[in-house]
């Protein structure tokens, strides 16, 4: 069964904390930006909020084994990405690592990384928690490492969120929501850290705002 289908399947039984609808298209799109900036099949990806792996599906199979990390801290929709998304043959053969950390710790992997992806991830997340994320790729990306994120943009209609907690469904909450923030706020974020803010524009599949940050050349 293609993929889509199985999905169409599992959301008719539960959420899955991700639109059915276009999930295949969507998850090939984030490839698509990580293929623009770089990706390799040596790459090495953490990809925050992972979820039931609707990236992760794609770039697992793009990549060489070993080379995925994923944190998720939903235990049950990770579950449902490596057991029923992911083919048993991919999981065994190309060995994803995850982790559950709420706090988005990319230093439980012991690795360097040349990526990494936050897709609608910023949509729901606090102010500290997108600095605890920057201050992350500072310590555990390489050199040359790339940050590729998703948010929603603040305006007169959208004002920026200003609370310190997770917006949304998650671990911890049955509450949907999406929340917005300024762009402003975040390129001041990346000055403070000698990091580099690149609006991409949006993808055609959510809508979603695209942001690549890099290290600041000297």
């Amino acid at each position: 069964m293609k993929l889509q289908k199985r999905i169409k399947a599992l959301g008719e039984k539960k959420f899955l904390g991700v639109p059915v609808r276009d999930f295949e298209k969507g998850g090939r799109e984030q490839l698509t930006y990580l293929f623009s900036a770089g990706l390799n099949p040596g790459s090495k990806v953490v990809d925050l909020g992972c979820g039931i792996l609707r990236a992760g599906y794609w770039i697992i199979h793009f990549l060489d084994p070993g080379c995925y990390c994923g944190i998720e801290p939903h235990r049950e929709r990770l579950e449902i990405g490596i057991h029923t998304v992911l083919e048993p043959e991919i999981l065994e053969a190309k060995r994803p690592r995850f982790d559950a950390n709420p706090r988005f710790d990319t230093s439980v992997f012991r690795e360097k990384f040349d990526f990494f992806l936050a897709y609608s991830i910023w949509t729901h997340a606090s102010k500290p928690q997108i600095q605890a994320m920057l201050d992350s790729f500072l310590r555990d990306s390489t050199d040359d490492g790339v940050f590729l994120t998703s948010y929603l943009p603040a305006n007169w209609r959208h004002r920026a969120y200003r609370g310190e907690k997770w917006h949304g469904t998650s671990h911890e909450s049955e509450v949907p929501g999406c929340i917005y923030h300024s762009l402003r706020s975040i390129i001041a974020e990346g000055d403070s850290r000698g990091l580099t803010v690149l609006q991409l524009g949006r993808d055609k599949t959510h809508g979603q705002s695209w942001l690549q940050i890099t290290r600041c050349k000297t």
